[in-house]
């Protein structure tokens, strides 16, 4: 597998973020979705990785960079349906936080689903090492959202 920064214009990516967005707001109610949509994840100070094997687009991850110094936040996982199970998740995200390591950055930050669509992710975050917190940035308590926060020093 192959991971390598993104432009977000290949068909295959801009599909993986339709279904990602899809699948969000098919879970959760709208007010509850913080899933970015193409523009957003294009935004300065943003990120986006994809991962391949071979044309075959297996996974992405965006690294969000905003004003608070040496904090990241951790956007639009995702793997592909047919590449799930192989631990491609596990993967870019090992990959992302060497990447925010190398930046410079001391802790990641993330927001998930509370629903019982998002444990597998809530449990990839825990092997990593995530622990959960209260919201953060322009986050506000939310029964459907759990944010975790990553201490990259450690």
């Amino acid at each position: 597998m192959r991971l390598e920064v993104d432009d977000l214009t290949r068909p295959q990516v801009v599909a993986l973020l339709e279904e990602h967005l899809s699948d969000m707001y098919a879970t959760t109610p709208p007010e509850s979705v913080h899933a970015l949509d193409l523009d957003a994840l294009r935004a300065p100070g943003v990120t986006f990785w994809s991962a391949w094997e071979g044309e075959r687009l297996l996974g992405c991850a965006a690294l969000v960079v905003g004003q608070e110094t040496g904090v990241g936040e951790l956007k639009s996982m995702r793997t592909a349906a047919a590449a799930r199970g192989r631990g491609v998740g596990a993967a870019v995200l090992a990959y992302v936080l060497e990447q925010a390591r190398a930046a410079g950055l001391t802790t990641v930050r993330l927001e998930t689903g509370a629903e019982a669509y998002f444990a597998p992710a809530r449990r990839l975050y825990e092997r990593h090492g995530f622990v959960r917190r209260g919201p953060f940035g322009d986050y506000t308590d939310d029964p459907l959202s759990v944010f975790y926060e990553l201490d990259l020093t450690r």
